[in-house]
């Protein structure tokens, strides 16, 4: 069995770093512009070239995100951004908009094209046709299940690969590609049964959202901690599945999350990275604290998507719509005395002496231990880590490694 690759966000430098110590075989990113997530941090040019050639010293491949859909104006500075990338040995770019892929393939012929999602692949035809305009790879669409999955793999050429989101944020809609009607009564705007919801008449009252024909379709409004969701579903997780996955032929496994933080990518990376060696082993056996860390993790209520359920009757009632936070992230490692014993570390949130605490390392669950003795950079006893970002020493039980990370328990 093909071993697939594992592919991490990387919203930010730190983010990248974190995706690649904890497993990643490839990240995607974006540059400043031409991305479909405007608001992280991404990359300018040369911190895109400072990236690829980091990761490219790590044996990590890079892909570079440019799935917006450019209007006619636009196409200029499309233009003077691949002049740009001409330069930069990035491995792929993930491109939606059949313009931009005929553009591409003038400008910049020798890079791998990657189909993006925007581009709601779900059949092998339409995979095949990507294929023939030069497409390496094929993103498919997240509102497919799993047989379906199997059926396109084994009916689209041996050399075009099939890459699935398998952890992350599910989406609704875009111009015409709406999910709200599926979402609400079960019939798909996408295969011509829209019930047209966005155009019902809706009532708000007693903190509820009804429409005047459908008494019984209730959205709560009420506001919890200072928000209020009413479309938000639930995040996919398909870590007890990653055997089926895997033999199911897909090529290449995407987590979702570049607007996340760099513990969230640490944590997911390492996550999935531990279930494919576990298979790999020859040996798998599940292991339950896998899920424990992925809850550890900012996400909503946990789902398995489209790829086993018909999502729109479940995706949606989770007792809590919000997001369950992140465990506190604390500190990490920067480096290690054997013969101190003290790690010098960065922080990242407070900590106290005596605090019960979790190490997280490559290729390993939280370990628990305890805070213990604490140093500040001038080696002067502290009871606690209080200024963002300060450097500090800290005793620790074992050995640990750079990047290792601290969270509370």
């Amino acid at each position: 069995m093909k071993r697939p690759e594992l592919l991490a966000p990387a919203g930010n430098f730190e983010k990248m770093k974190a995706a690649i110590l904890y497993g990643a075989d490839a990240v995607y990113l974006a540059g400043e512009i031409f991305g479909m997530r405007a608001a992280a941090d991404n990359f300018t040019m040369d911190e895109l070239a400072s990236a690829v050639e980091y990761a490219h010293e790590r044996n990590v491949k890079v892909y570079l995100t440019v799935n917006t859909m450019p209007r006619e104006n636009e196409y200029n500075l499309l233009k003077n951004y691949f002049e740009k990338l001409k330069n930069i040995q990035i491995d792929a770019l993930i491109i939606a908009d059949i313009g931009v892929l005929m553009l591409a393939k003038e400008m910049l012929p020798e890079k791998e094209i990657h189909i993006s999602t925007q581009a709601c692949s779900v059949s092998a035809a339409d995979c095949r046709a990507w294929y023939s305009l030069g497409a390496k790879r094929v993103v498919l669409s997240r509102e497919l299940t799993l047989d379906e999955i199997k059926a396109i793999k084994a009916n689209v050429p041996e050399d075009l690969e099939i890459e699935c989101f398998v952890h992350g944020s599910m989406c609704i809609s875009y111009s015409g590609r709406c999910l709200l009607s599926n979402h609400i009564v079960g019939r798909d705007a996408n295969r011509g049964m829209c019930a047209q919801p966005c155009r019902w008449n809706y009532t708000i009252r007693n903190y509820e959202i009804t429409e005047e024909k459908r008494p019984d379709c209730v959205m709560p409004v009420e506001e919890v901690n200072g928000e209020t969701f009413i479309m938000a579903s639930r995040d996919t997780c398909t870590i007890e599945h990653v055997p089926e996955l895997i033999e199911a032929g897909i090529d290449s496994f995407k987590i979702e999350g570049r607007m996340k933080s760099a513990y969230y990518t640490a944590v997911v990376t390492n996550t999935y990275k531990m279930a494919f060696n576990s298979y790999f082993s020859g040996n798998y056996e599940y292991d339950p604290a896998w899920y424990r860390e992925l809850e550890s993790v900012s996400h909503r209520d946990y789902h398995t998507g489209y790829y086993f359920t018909d999502s729109h009757t479940d995706a949606n009632t989770a007792e809590s719509t919000g997001y369950i936070k992140d465990k506190a992230y604390l500190a990490v490692v920067i480096s290690y005395d054997e013969e101190t014993g003290e790690a010098l570390m960065t922080q990242r949130n407070k900590m106290v002496v005596g605090d019960s605490i979790e190490l997280l390392t490559p290729g390993k669950v939280g370990a628990p231990l305890t805070v213990g003795e604490l140093y500040d950079e001038n080696h002067e006893p502290i009871d606690a880590t209080r200024h963002p970002y300060m450097t500090f020493y800290m005793k620790m039980p074992f050995a640990v490694k750079p990047g290792d990370i601290i969270r509370a328990s």
